[in-house]
């Protein structure tokens, strides 16, 4: 069989792409015009919500049966509030608080947001369960590391996000909590046996599924307990035999980016994305990295010669694009939608706050401080841009406050001399992201507090060690709402 006009046309049902712009490009709206059956946004797709709403209006114009995919998992990784932050806290701090009703609440506010600016999908809840505290990539998007709690906050996010309207999608199957290597630059391995695979990692997906989620993404990553060589993405003994197969999965699976090295690095985005069909992924998720057209009508071409030479079964194919179009025309006729005097986001935030006072520290701040942020890299699932930190709010809330940003280049040669002479006069903040996992934060950290014993350390990632500064907090994210409960608690304004 030879590439056809009809193969490359299926093919065009199982592609997601990203693009670049707040507007569409002219290529895809022929490609929408032609039968595209959907897009990714992201956050460079995003500025304002009536920005946004008519951008998908223009893409519906071109297909009316559009599916509209984003990853606004709320916390740290935001599309919708990239340019500002989250107004909502992210998993592990609704974990931390571990009320699902107030989950639940917070997921259906997300929807309603998604929901009024066209959005079908949302690429979200992480249903990883963070058991290692090293990982590089989930951390604070896990609702934690016990697999129970993961598991209800994850059918409470569902219930939440899809009684707005619109699809969830439970990711990163099957269990992205456990590996202590990044997928987008690497291939985690995740060394358990099948029997730990089901206590812990395949818990909340099986939540997910009971819940009536509409979609699953997989993750890049190997899984030896089913398949030595596959990452999930590409192995049908975890896509076909263990997700359809034992846990009756019956929706929509959609890959992760499909651009990742841990997967393109070795097979090649057409490659790769062609091996993924054929494992039992129904659409293919791509342009995080490359949103152009080139690479679009790479892998087009690359599923319509998979099927042209017996790599992909037709019948597969067929049956994706039956999936993808039955999850387009999914609709759920969404609630009232409550608030309770507060922002709801804002109200989670608040909750998910935890002080630790040492020697008998205490808070408010007697005076407007300095305050430090150090700053890591994030992973690319965390738009670099997007603000977070306690200055911005804690400034708001009393006058005078300044700041001082470093990364971990600024320290390369250690503390700057004069910075703690910044805050001789004041009280002293360090914020911190992830502490345990940056040698340098930790070092900075504590060349400062062994000057000033009395300075309060926030972190708003992960907190590893909550024994650090006279008074701790966590914030369990890094959203802009976290920073403004941490601000609040600062300045003892936090109800």
């Amino acid at each position: 069989m030879t590439r056809s006009t009809e193969l490359l046309r299926l093919a065009d049902s199982v592609i997601l792409p990203g693009f670049i712009g707040t507007s569409p490009p002219d290529w895809l709206r022929r490609r929408l015009a032609d039968g595209l059956a959907g897009v990714v946004l992201f956050s460079r797709n995003v500025d304002t919500p009536d920005q946004l709403a008519a951008l998908t209006a223009a893409l519906r114009a071109e297909n009316p049966a559009l599916l509209v995919g984003i990853d606004e998992e709320a916390g740290d990784v935001t599309r919708l509030e990239a340019r500002t932050g989250s107004s909502r806290p992210g998993n592990y701090a609704l974990g931390v608080v571990d009320d699902v009703h107030l989950t639940e609440e917070v997921a259906r506010d997300v929807g309603h947001d998604l929901a009024a600016a066209g959005v079908t999908i949302n690429f979200a809840p992480a249903a990883d369960v963070n058991s290692n505290p090293d990982n590089p990539v989930i951390g604070l998007r896990s609702f934690g590391a016990d697999p129970g709690l993961v598991a209800r906050h994850t059918a409470a996010w569902i219930r939440g996000l899809q009684s707005a309207g619109v699809a969830a999608c439970a990711k990163h199957f099957p269990g992205h909590g456990d590996t202590a290597v990044d997928s987008h630059h690497g291939l985690p391995v995740v060394q358990v046996s099948r029997e730990e695979l089901h206590e812990v990692e395949l818990w909340p997906f099986r939540a997910a599924i009971q819940e009536g989620v509409r979609a699953i993404m997989t993750g890049h990553l190997v899984v030896p307990a089913y398949d030595e060589t596959m990452p999930a993405t590409l192995s049908s003994r975890i896509l076909t035999d263990l997700l359809r197969g034992e846990l009756g999965f019956d929706g929509v699976v959609i890959t992760d980016a499909i651009e990742m090295a841990a997967v393109a690095a070795v097979y090649g985005i057409g490659g790769a994305a062609a091996r993924a069909v054929a494992a039992g992924a129904d659409s293919v998720c791509v342009g995080g990295e490359h949103a152009d057209e080139a690479t679009f009508d790479h892998i087009r071409e690359s599923i319509a010669d998979a099927v042209a030479n017996g790599q992909l079964p037709e019948a597969r194919l067929h049956e994706a694009c039956a999936r993808v179009a039955k999850l387009a025309a999914w609709r759920f006729t969404p609630g009232d939608r409550v608030l309770n005097g507060v922002p709801v986001g804002l109200a989670a935030a608040r909750r998910a706050i935890r002080v630790s006072h040492h020697d008998g520290a205490r808070l408010p701040l007697s005076a407007a401080p300095h305050v430090v942020e150090l700053a890591p890299d994030t992973n690319l699932a965390i738009d670099k841009h997007q603000p977070w930190g306690v200055a911005d709010p804690l400034g708001a809330l009393l006058p005078g406050t300044t700041v001082t940003r470093l990364g971990e280049a600024e320290l390369a040669d250690g503390v700057p001399a004069d910075l703690l002479d910044r805050a001789a006069d004041r009280p002293l903040v360090v914020v911190v992201r992830d502490a345990h996992r940056h040698a340098w934060q930790m070092d900075a950290l504590g060349h400062m507090l062994a000057a000033r014993p009395d300075g309060v350390v926030v972190e708003m990632g992960l907190p590893g060690r909550t024994d650090l500064g006279s008074v701790h907090i966590a914030t369990h994210g890094a959203s802009r709402v976290c920073g403004q409960a941490a601000a609040e608690t600062l300045t003892g304004r936090l109800p």
